[in-house]
């Protein structure tokens, strides 16, 4: 106990060095344990980032992107093909058409077609003519597009309704009704709220589909209107009214991890050749991930260096202490005590102003962590901003692509991040400030073990 009482006064016997010490290393612990966070923060975002990204990739045809191009479709060849490429946990088979009213269906499409509209209109070399002033400039000049047009009723479907990347959609929700077994060739479909209300369609109710009567089994929303004015059906369904047997329009393939989409895409490529194209979101990955990388990396190497500074902040303390003393130990060693008794004076002195110091720099690191962590985020979101989003291959007129989400998620995931504190951080500074103090008091203790009291004495 005696050694532990005289360690501790010895902490305060200069108020004015000891104020000064307990500050410095105080923002030095502070600094370490904003890091720790910094680190442990960014770590769980890189997590969550790369599953909101997903770990898929899309094979389209080659040629063919949405409902424009040219080529062959894939077949179930190509679906076997895919299947059997190591790392590939799941292909989803895709085949998406359009249905025109009065000539495919009956359905009244729930979009109108505005001068966007009017403009594709054109571009399939169809006339469009000025109506009674309710439209917009179009491409020939023209004051106003003729909103009598109907847009297309887009038809979609997946081997796999649960595959939320196959309907290229973030959410799928019935809010009547049931969903199909998308497996089983029946005439049946999910229909959009939008066009099911345009339509005044409810579950049970039939409507005309490649001029079959096809019961509406369920209806669907997705937050999103051009999803929800749309129609899903079973793939054996559209593939035989449309006459597109053990056809498809892409495949969404999933890859074990996102760490294997690079050899995946790669090893689909070669096995399919020049016949299909393929895309991965491996570049969106990487230009999502890179600032959150860059933060990790920052906080990694501050962490290194505010221990390391610690360290050397209570050395040179603990240095200059003994140095100072060097006559108050050779009397100490003179008077009977041994090398332990002192060097663990010293240590406990030591872990006294490490101590003092931790407490401080926990209240400061906690009040600066969100602060610091932000002056990261800023310097990296610019690295977000100018990466180019990625492309989709299906894109046209089928449901929106999620390919391109990869930045916009990255972006969320910078602008919402935020340090939490857990009682395991409190447990890895406290660790941290004990390991500062022992390492700061290894070299004095050894110094202390070779002063001689014979010498230190003449010397005074």
């Amino acid at each position: 106990m005696g050694v532990i009482s005289r360690g501790i006064r010895n902490a305060f016997r200069n108020i004015i060095r000891t104020f000064s010490i307990t500050f410095i290393l105080a923002l030095s612990i502070a600094m370490s344990l904003v890091m720790l966070l910094a680190l442990k923060t960014v770590q769980a975002k890189i997590d969550s980032v790369k599953g909101s990204i997903g770990n898929t990739i899309t094979v389209s045809p080659a040629g063919v992107r949405g409902f424009e191009g040219g080529g062959d479709l894939l077949t179930a060849a190509d679906l076997s093909t895919i299947a059997s490429v190591p790392n590939v946990t799941n292909a989803v088979s895709v085949m998406t058409d359009r249905m025109n009213t009065n000539q495919d269906t009956n359905l009244q499409s729930a979009i109108d077609p505005g001068t966007f509209g009017g403009r594709q209109r054109q571009r399939n070399g169809e006339t469009v003519t000025p109506d009674n002033g309710s439209g917009g400039a179009n491409r020939n000049g023209s004051t106003n597009v003729n909103r009598t047009f109907t847009m297309p009723i887009t038809v979609t479907a997946t081997s796999d309704l649960n595959s939320l990347a196959s309907l290229s959609v973030g959410s799928f929700n019935i809010t009547t009704g049931s969903k199909f077994d998308p497996s089983v060739d029946q005439n049946v479909a999910l229909v959009g709220t939008d066009l099911a209300a345009k339509n005044n369609l409810s579950v049970g109710s039939t409507f005309k589909a490649y001029n079959t009567d096809v019961t509406v089994a369920g209806i669907f929303d997705t937050g999103n209107k051009f999803t929800n004015s749309a129609v899903v059906m079973p793939l054996k369904t559209v593939q035989r009214l449309s006459g597109q047997t053990d056809q498809f329009n892409s495949i969404i393939v999933q890859a074990s991890s996102i760490d294997s989409l690079s050899s995946v895409q790669s090893a689909i490529k070669d096995k399919l050749g020049s016949k299909a194209d393929v895309v991965s979101q491996q570049d969106t990955s990487n230009q999502a991930i890179a600032p959150l990388q860059n933060i990790k990396t920052i906080s990694l190497y501050s962490l290194i260096g505010s221990v390391v500074a610690g360290s050397i902040i209570i050395f040179l303390t603990m240095l200059m202490i003994v140095r100072e003393r060097r006559r108050e130990i050779g009397v100490l060693k003179a008077i009977g005590s041994s090398n332990l008794k002192i060097v663990s004076q010293f240590t406990v002195e030591s872990l006294a102003l490490t101590v003092m110091s931790s407490a401080i720099g926990i209240i400061l690191g906690f009040i600066f962590s969100n602060p610091v962590l932000k002056v990261l985020i800023n310097n990296s979101e610019a690295g977000v901003a100018n990466a180019a989003p990625g492309q989709g291959a299906r894109g046209g007129g089928m449901f929106i692509s999620r390919l391109g989400g990869g930045l916009n998620n990255a972006r969320d995931a910078l602008q919402n991040l935020h340090a939490v504190v857990g009682w395991e951080i409190i447990l890895y500074g406290v660790l941290a400030a004990i390991a500062i103090a022992v390492i700061g008091s290894a070299n004095p203790a050894f110094i202390i073990a070779k002063v001689r009291p014979a010498e230190v004495m003449r010397a005074e």
